[in-house]
């Protein structure tokens, strides 16, 4: 017997944040990952001596791939990436437990359905720039108020993975908790 057996508030709660939320956790994200663009372009770049931003641009879009795919995996295994812990929000199993290696690169893999579908389009159809960024802002509001239809409105990409993302108040801290 463990402590969530004995103890129900030992579980966290598996409400789902708001989709305010959600989605500015997601644009916090999407800010945060400069940075990892940044980095990742910068060591691609030295390593296969590009000189020049379009050579090896098909490599360097499969690099910065993996290089999400590790990062996001290993955050999502841990519970939870900088901006999920900035707005509260926590990565769990359907059961409320935390994420297996596999299950976050399956969550990974299946979070590419915000993006492919309106990309794939826009090759298919040879978009200019300004259609592109009108079909997949069309696409991502979408796919997000299609979560409002999911019964624990997780989105689809979750409830595929068997993830959902829930509010996560962390813990008070030791001084403020003894003081009480």
């Amino acid at each position: 017997m463990t402590a969530s057996d004995t103890h129900p508030q030992a579980l966290p709660s598996l409400t789902a944040p708001s989709l305010t939320r959600r989605m500015a956790c997601w644009l916090y994200e999407g800010i945060l990952l400069f940075g990892v663009v940044f980095i990742a372009g910068y060591l691609f770049s030295t390593l296969t001596q590009t000189r020049h931003a379009l050579d090896n641009r098909h490599l360097q879009q499969g690099f910065l791939f993996v290089v999400f795919g590790i990062y996001f995996t290993w955050f999502w295994a841990k519970g939870q990436t900088l901006a999920m812990k900035t707005w509260h929000i926590r990565v769990v199993d359907r059961r409320g437990q935390p994420l297996t290696q596999g299950r976050a690169l399956l969550r990974y893999l299946l979070s590419w359905m915000w993006f492919l579908p309106p990309l794939a389009t826009a090759g298919a159809f040879a978009l200019p720039g300004d259609e592109l960024t009108v079909v997949v802002i069309g696409w991502v509001a979408v796919w997000a108020v299609l979560s409002r239809f999911h019964p624990q409105r997780q989105f689809l990409h979750d409830a595929l993975a068997g993830t959902r993302l829930v509010h996560h108040k962390p813990a008070a801290p030791l001084k403020a908790a003894q003081q009480a």
